[in-house]
């Protein structure tokens, strides 16, 4: 899906991030925020922030937003389990 903001050109001075990596950080805290919420797992937060989960991991406990370990993060595990040998 793809979507359309308009956005304050000077945004990325507030955001202390260079004016092409705005729509990155949005996204990452965006995730942030839907994953806070129970929204959304960890797999689907990290695929909307465009990094592995670890590195979304990583800043969630820096944030120090609690982890939830649902239904999605299970069948990613399973599912990595039965692929080890």
């Amino acid at each position: 899906m793809s979507m359309t903001l308009d956005l304050p050109d000077n945004l990325h001075e507030t955001l202390h991030v260079a004016p092409g990596a705005v729509a990155q950080r949005l996204k990452q805290e965006l995730a942030v925020a839907l994953y806070a919420q129970n929204a959304l797992g960890l797999g689907k937060a990290a695929e909307l922030a465009g990094q592995s989960r670890l590195e979304l991991n990583d800043i969630l406990a820096e944030r120090a937003v609690p982890m939830h370990y649902g239904q999605e993060e299970l069948a990613e595990d399973l599912a990595y389990a039965s692929g080890c040998p």
